[in-house]
């Protein structure tokens, strides 16, 4: 069956939010920013003050390093955005969604379903992944305008707060929903059911892992 497509803005409603399931491709229109560990310590740790209006201006928060430069005129250049794994920033989010309503986090590998229950459904947030890898000059093309950078010189530009204004920015996937269920875990889980089947008219091996075992439960890959 076919994924839904959907066009989201970065200030969506609950109802949006709440109509997005596991699986839904989408694209982002809207103001996004950049925020991973440098922006969360530096807001939340040394309570610096965000230069945003948020959630009023952006509610979506983008784990990413941009592939971008300030030139000597001040203006911006940016070929390609790389996501970043998110679970490195998963101690953060709890606060960081409470004091900046951020509703949609955004970037590479997700979280487990632990961390979205009790992370982001007490937040109304879900999480959206980039689907697969070497996508950053795919969602570079989605960036419309880079509104400003804030932090540079205290953070780099990796670390900075980039404000990206995006026309149809994607595709994400929809990997976690509003009751904090998890598209990676739901998948894998179907996966195992079938496992077995893979073998199935095989001949019995010993598998030798740390041990001996003819028990291919016990199969671990190194």
């Amino acid at each position: 069956m076919k994924p839904r497509e959907i066009r989201l803005s970065t200030t969506p409603t609950e109802e949006e939010l709440a109509a997005l399931k596991l699986g839904d491709i989408v694209y982002m229109d809207g103001l996004l920013y950049t925020a991973r560990e440098g922006v969360y310590k530096r807001a939340l740790e040394d309570k610096a003050n965000i230069p945003m209006e948020l959630p009023s201006e952006s509610a979506a928060n983008f784990h990413c390093s941009p592939a971008a430069v300030i030139r000597d005129d001040g203006s911006f250049d940016m070929g390609a955005v790389t996501a970043t794994a998110s679970f490195r920033f998963a101690k953060w989010l709890p606060e960081w969604m409470a004091k900046t309503g951020a509703k949609l986090i955004i970037g590479k590998g997700g979280m487990s379903s632990k961390d979205y229950k009790e992370y982001f459904v007490p937040n109304g947030a879900i999480y959206l992944s980039t689907v697969g890898y070497g996508t950053g000059a795919l969602l570079g093309r989605g960036v419309e305008n880079v509104e400003a950078v804030h932090w540079h010189e205290e953070l780099g530009l990796a670390q900075a707060m980039w404000v990206i204004r995006c026309n149809r920015m994607g595709p994400f996937i929809v990997a976690s929903n509003m009751q904090g269920e998890c598209l990676f875990e739901r998948e894998n889980a179907k996966i195992s059911e079938n496992l077995h089947r893979v073998y199935e008219g095989s001949k019995q091996p010993t598998l030798k892992r740390f041990g001996e075992t003819d028990d291919r439960d016990d199969e671990l890959i190194g």
